[in-house]
């Protein structure tokens, strides 16, 4: 639902906030934040600022139906709320910080954003990690298969495997280097080392709003009001771990150890005016069984957000040397199935998801060189090494390593937002 909110022309009386890249007034974004050591507290981006929803709502200020659950330390109570509640919490913070009316009143619960702790956004239950970028399917699969990269079943069914929630961090915390047990590959026998095969994932996280009981499935048509918002998501990988124990199960310590999200969640809402039709199949692809199809989802099932990672080494840091961009691509072409046939795939069997659940889209790697979304394609296993500005060269990710995630949501006639930035360095194994 495109609505006043989503007005190119809107601007805030809050400095800066009109020609911010990511957090102008029409994105509102929501977060979890503490100031000074103090108790996490809710908040939304505005500009270089962060304005305290929790103040505002213990003053009054804020929709009675959601007043409550933005008295919490993370986000779960809110999108417990229907739509139609977020909506007025969305329309309330536009009409506080685009009229100057309530500048007064508004002003002493601004903070410098430099100046504030972020904090994970959700307790998250449960985290699920999907494969639906069919080109980092198809180059991860090349490397192995070279005559059939895709297994049978993709075209068929969104594939996904439940990841560990304990492990996500939000955006800044690092990445220690894993140890696992590793075969060489002219090695009788594995041998338990830190991974030398570390990678990143570009990738999307949903999160969930809402909830379905156990053994209620939630159609295609209910799948996208039951995403609260988005979020960037770098699902960290140990590659020669992942070679060595992934058959026949699937991923486990090679994935468990990490996983980093942006800590702003961009909501469905702001979102509404870059809702794109899909990427088309080929001809020749199977259509999707009859509960994963949707018109509505075919006309707008995708979005217009332009993603990117970024790499700085210690020896570029030392230099001042500015991050080299080692991907950049989009969401729509890189992804077979949508967000609502994630979201309706897994509930078809009755699982029951609740809110704050994070679900991953797997890398969204596009069709173009310099599109992959992780290490494992741009270095075509480890044998292409990459050169970087500072004449270091890459196959995989080094300790001091920073990698940092990037994404926004541009179309013509609407105003531009982004999501902040995922970002952690990596340091040594223990």
């Amino acid at each position: 639902m495109i609505d006043h909110t989503h007005d190119p022309d809107a601007r805030s009386w809050v400095p800066g906030a009109d020609d911010h890249p990511d957090f102008p007034v029409q994105n509102l974004p929501l977060g979890v934040f503490s100031i000074n050591d103090g108790p996490p507290r809710i908040g939304t981006a505005i500009g270089e600022h962060v304005l305290d929803l929790t103040a505002l709502a213990a003053l009054g200020l804020m929709p009675p139906s959601v007043t409550p659950a933005l008295g919490a330390q993370v986000l779960n109570p809110l999108f417990a709320h229907d739509h139609h509640d977020r909506l007025a919490l969305r329309h309330a913070l536009f009409a506080l910080l685009s009229d100057t009316h309530h500048r007064a009143v508004a002003r002493p619960h601004l903070h410098d954003a430099g100046q504030i702790t972020h904090h994970l956004p959700f307790a998250i239950g449960d985290y699920t990690d999907f494969y639906v970028g069919i080109h980092h399917a198809t180059n991860i699969g090349r490397l192995f298969r070279p005559d059939a990269p895709l297994l049978p079943n993709y075209k068929h069914v969104p594939i996904g495997y439940h990841g560990r929630a304990s492990s996500v961090r939000v955006s800044g915390t690092p990445v220690m280097r894993p140890r696992g047990q590793i075969k060489p590959p002219q090695a009788d026998a594995p041998i338990f080392a830190p991974t030398a095969r570390l990678d990143y994932e570009l990738e999307l996280g949903l999160w969930v709003a809402g909830e379905n009981r156990l053994g209620e499935a939630v159609p295609m048509a209910e799948a996208w009001d039951r995403i609260g918002g988005l979020c960037l998501l770098n699902d960290w990988s140990a590659r020669d771990i992942q070679a060595w124990e992934y058959q026949p199960l699937g991923p486990f310590l090679a994935k468990n150890f990490a996983t980093t999200v942006s800590p702003w969640v961009i909501t469905t809402q702001a979102l509404a005016p870059f809702r794109i039709a899909p990427a088309p199949r080929a001809p020749e692809d199977p259509a999707p069984l009859p509960y994963l199809s949707d018109a509505a989802d075919r006309q707008s099932g995708s979005l217009a957000i332009a993603i990117e990672a970024h790499i700085t080494t210690a020896a570029m840091r030392a230099r001042h040397m500015p991050p080299h961009r080692l991907t950049q691509g989009d969401v729509a072409s890189a992804m077979y199935w949508t967000a609502a046939q994630m979201v309706t795939h897994h509930t078809s069997n009755g699982c029951d998801l609740h809110p704050g659940d994070l679900l991953g889209t797997g890398t969204l790697s596009g069709p173009a060189p310099g599109s992959e979304g992780s290490m494992m394609e741009l270095s075509h296993g480890g044998t292409a090494p990459i050169t970087l500005p500072s004449g270091e060269e890459r196959r995989f990710l080094d300790d001091g390593d920073t990698l940092t995630l990037s994404a926004r949501a541009v179309r013509a006639g609407a105003r531009s937002i982004g999501f902040g930035t995922c970002t952690a360095q990596v340091e040594p194994a223990r």
